[in-house]
């Protein structure tokens, strides 16, 4: 009765204060968010700096019957709306990938590219207008028409890693316009002037969205533009010495602490950059792994890179020329990883690393958490050895060694935000169709690795903690390409107000 009554006790403390010590002293598992500011390097580099991979199962966005693997990749952290008359671009001078791996050793079996065309090219130069005057002036009703002075096409193709040129590619496919306002880009918004979301149907979806859906020869969907950020913490309250409002005001340690949503999102208000495809699961070759919380699955695994040419020359007269061999300068698999578990001296090294690699690399950030010692050492008072964990974390490297996502191909279509047996706590709440499942938008990727740290590696008892934000502030859309309209540059509304 004794240790009962001490394990007992012991779980309402880690309860009541791990959110405390994830705020004050181990301010990486939240304050660098999914991966928007993940290394030194490549946060001099923006338009290159991925923040968040999604890949989950569900079907095709015009035919129910077909079961796909969706993967939506962003970049571009903290893109501003309403950012004047240049607006968010994709570089034209790095090359966007998705990757699929095995799942178990991390190495590539598939990759498709996409290559944005140049960010200078426009109808009509001699306007300080992007969007809203080309060879006519007016609002754009249709991505590329004469009002839209400046469009950005892309380039999709396939490569497998046995072939020097691509098995498969498609020129000049649309890129989504920005939300420039209601009165250039009224087709995202409402009378309101602020941007629609949360459509649970093709036929629901803004008409510029949609116009942005191609479907190619090889059956693969393909989608890219700007949407709102999906990612959401609190991360701004986390910085201010742990703000109160982060913290579980009701008084039950038992219903976890940082669970009352009273939290402010550090990313409401912000855009992102997004490509995307819809991959058939009959284009997939799964294969099986073990879940340390599934158990054993069959599916693939999913990473996105950024790459850049090797060098890049500048001159007086002229824009930037770049040539040479593409060099990868960014990469994400999981969220957090780089950016909770990776320390200072690997973080660079990483971006420029492939996963399978990893076992060899940064297995021991994963299998020795830094962040159980500290834990342990500010919370219990100790060496910093107990009582969490800090070594022999099988579970932790089993979700992040090789850094890819992997996820079950073999289920039906998982839940949504929106949806009746969606929780944003995945595996954790009861629903295994989240990460680390793959990834959903909705997935509260901050608590369950809260909790995943918390409970593990026996995860007998399940302690939940979080960062007391509990929902993006913009409704996800329940169809392809699935992350929120993005925010419109007129009437855009950052964190909270004033």
């Amino acid at each position: 009765m004794k240790n009962n009554t001490t394990s007992t006790r012991r779980r309402a403390i880690i309860c009541r204060l791990a959110p405390l010590v994830c705020g004050a002293f181990v301010c990486p598992i939240t304050a660098q968010a999914s991966s928007h500011s993940d290394a030194p390097l490549i946060k001099q580099d923006p338009q290159a700096n991925l923040t968040d991979l999604y890949a989950f199962i569900g079907t095709k966005y015009n035919d129910p019957t077909v079961k796909v693997l969706n993967v939506l990749v962003s970049v571009r952290p903290f893109s501003e709306p309403g950012d004047g008359g240049i607006y968010e671009r994709f570089a034209d001078d790095a090359r966007y990938s998705i990757h699929i791996t095995d799942p178990v050793t991390g190495k590539e079996t598939k990759r498709f590219d996409f290559n944005f065309s140049s960010i200078t090219d426009v109808k009509n130069p001699d306007t300080i207008l992007s969007y809203g005057r080309g060879t006519e002036v007016g609002p754009i009703t249709t991505i590329g028409d004469g009002k839209q002075n400046f469009t950005q096409t892309f380039r999709f193709s396939t490569h497998v890693p046995d072939k020097v040129d691509p098995i498969f590619e498609a020129r000049g496919l649309p890129t989504a316009p920005p939300n420039v306002g209601a009165r250039t880009t009224p087709a995202y918004n409402g009378t309101d002037g602020l941007a629609i979301s949360g459509a649970t149907k093709l036929s629901n979806l803004d008409s510029l969205t949609k116009q942005a859906i191609t479907e190619l020869s090889t059956g693969i969907t393909v989608w890219a533009g700007p949407r709102d950020d999906g990612f959401y913490a609190d991360t701004p309250g986390i910085f201010d010495f742990l703000n109160p409002r982060i913290i579980d005001n009701n008084g039950n340690a038992n219903d976890g602490l940082g669970q009352d949503g009273g939290g402010v999102d550090g990313f409401k208000g912000f855009n992102v950059l997004t490509y995307a495809m819809q991959i058939p699961l009959s284009k997939l070759t799964p294969v099986a792994y073990t879940s340390p919380l599934l158990g054993a699955q069959t599916g693939v695994g999913i990473y996105a890179s950024v790459s850049r040419k090797a060098v890049t020359l500048r001159s007086t007269k002229a824009g930037p020329v770049s040539g040479g061999g593409w060099i990868q300068v960014n990469r994400l698999g999981n969220p957090l990883f780089n950016e909770v578990l990776v320390a200072l001296r690997g973080k660079d090294n990483y971006n420029r690393t492939l996963p399978e690699n990893d076992a060899a690399s940064f297995k021991q950030y994963a299998q020795t958490p830094e962040i159980a010692f500290l834990i342990n050492k500010v919370l219990f008072g100790t060496d910093g050895t107990s009582p969490t964990q800090i070594d022999n974390r099988s579970d932790l490297v089993a979700i992040f060694i090789p850094d890819v996502l992997r996820i079950d191909t073999t289920t039906a279509p998982v839940k949504l935000p929106g949806q009746s047996g969606f929780n944003r706590l995945s595996v954790v709440g009861g629903d295994t169709g989240g990460w680390p499942n793959g990834r959903r938008i909705g997935d509260d990727v901050v608590d369950i690795a809260l909790s995943a740290i918390a409970s593990g590696p026996a995860y007998s008892t399940i302690t939940v903690v979080g960062d007391n934000v509990d929902s993006n502030d913009e409704l996800y859309n329940q169809v392809f390409p699935y992350l929120g309209t993005p925010h419109s540059g007129a009437s855009v509304n950052q964190r909270q107000a004033p």
